[in-house]
């Protein structure tokens, strides 16, 4: 009887794009991303950033390059990925929250959360995709979600309704780009102490709403995305599609 193999999670001959690369998630999935052996485009706005990171990426012995970027600038971002690709994997980890409550939401704020959460990471995907289908290759599509696109939170209504948003139209591009062999997932983390996440971490009621919400006991650090990252670019998930990966410690099981 011949025994089953595991597929393999290396990322071996596989161009990435990982955008956010500059800090937090974005940081650590594009690390995650180079170890399994993948050449990583480290992309984000600050070039200084990306710079810094390749440096130590590189005296790691990892493949990467750098790409300044702001995905919120579509036109510019189409014609980088156009330039550049095509690229077999895409972390998408650009994103911003503009937390306040419901009532006091601003126009401002609400333009500046969905311009970049929903309308940049809508047409950098499409635009990742584009690259692999006229090129007959198969991809995976990753955009860094939220738990916050499951339940609702606090002082986040634009947030959550960014994510919401984003876990929409995974689904809908996994149905129509499946056929091409391209696949398209989430990953939703709970809080995760990054740059981002500084200024709730410093407020006492916040973190005790994340602990007792956390069935863990723990906040989440960015090592605890980077496995996720790699499993769902990697052959480990070719039959994952459209799904979401909640890394949320427990906090959406109830």
């Amino acid at each position: 009887m011949t025994l089953p193999r595991t597929p393999s999670f290396r990322l071996d001959g596989y161009r990435a794009l990982v955008t956010g690369a500059s800090s937090g998630i974005g940081r650590a999935s594009a690390v995650a991303l180079a170890e399994a052996g993948a050449e990583v485009t480290l992309a984000a706005r600050s070039a200084d950033k990306l710079e810094a990171l390749a440096v130590e990426m590189i005296a790691a012995d990892m493949a990467v390059r750098i790409l300044p970027l702001d995905v919120a600038d579509i036109v510019a971002t189409e014609a980088a990925v156009a330039e550049n690709g095509p690229f077999d994997v895409l972390v998408n980890s650009a994103g911003l929250a503009r937390h306040a409550p419901s009532v006091d939401t601003t126009e401002g704020d609400y333009d500046a959360a969905t311009d970049l959460n929903v309308k940049g990471a809508y047409f950098l995907t499409r635009a990742v995709a584009k690259g692999l289908i006229a090129n007959s290759r198969k991809g995976s599509l990753i955009n860094i979600s939220s738990q916050m696109a499951h339940v609702g939170g606090i002082d986040r209504a634009v947030y959550c309704a960014t994510k919401h948003a984003v876990e929409g139209f995974t689904k809908a591009m996994a149905i129509e780009w499946g056929p091409h062999g391209v696949r398209v997932n989430t990953i939703c983390p709970t809080f995760i102490r990054t740059p981002l996440t500084e200024q709730t971490f410093e407020n006492p009621e916040r973190v005790k709403w994340i602990e007792d919400k956390i069935k863990l006991g723990r906040v989440g650090e960015v090592e605890d995305i980077m496995g996720a990252v790699v499993y769902l670019a990697s052959n480990a998930s070719a039959l994952v599609t459209g799904t979401s990966l909640l890394i949320d410690g427990g906090w959406t099981a109830e």
